[in-house]
């Protein structure tokens, strides 16, 4: 027969085992999208590359040059993305329900449509079709 003191242990335990998990659950952030302004701020936002991974999960060494590279949102929907390249201008559409966004270049070509896995306000993991992933953070 279990004593009282043993049942308070025993719900000591279960409530400290549920608190570890509830906390660990809060400090990640992979599947929280949150608003649209995220992705621009007031009026705008600087992200930089933190990490990419190939579809197989790999993790891909970005070079010097890739390091450098920024993605500047707007919040009337338009990107610059800058590096040793030059830079692309475009127009971006976040749907926040389906968790996608779509950028296209001003100068013609195709449009990539990514799943957006991660937003907050200092974190942007976007996914392509293929699988790649890439972790980009405010500036």
């Amino acid at each position: 027969m279990n004593t009282p003191s043993s049942l308070r242990s025993y719900a000591a335990s279960l409530l400290c085992a549920f608190m570890l998990l509830f906390v660990a659950a809060s400090c990640s952030d992979k599947g929280k999208v949150e608003g649209a302004n995220m992705l621009y701020g007031t009026s705008s936002k600087v992200w930089k590359t933190a990490k990419e991974t190939a579809a197989s999960g790999d993790k891909v060494k970005q070079t010097d040059a890739q390091e450098q590279e920024t993605l500047h949102l707007f919040s009337n929907n338009t990107y610059s993305m800058t590096g040793a390249a030059g830079a692309v201008q475009g127009k971006y559409a976040f749907d926040q329900t389906a968790k996608t966004m779509t950028m296209t270049p001003d100068a013609g070509g195709t449009s990539n449509t990514f799943n957006v896995e991660t937003l907050t306000d200092d974190k942007l993991t976007l996914v392509s079709s293929s699988g790649a992933k890439l972790v980009l953070e405010t500036e």
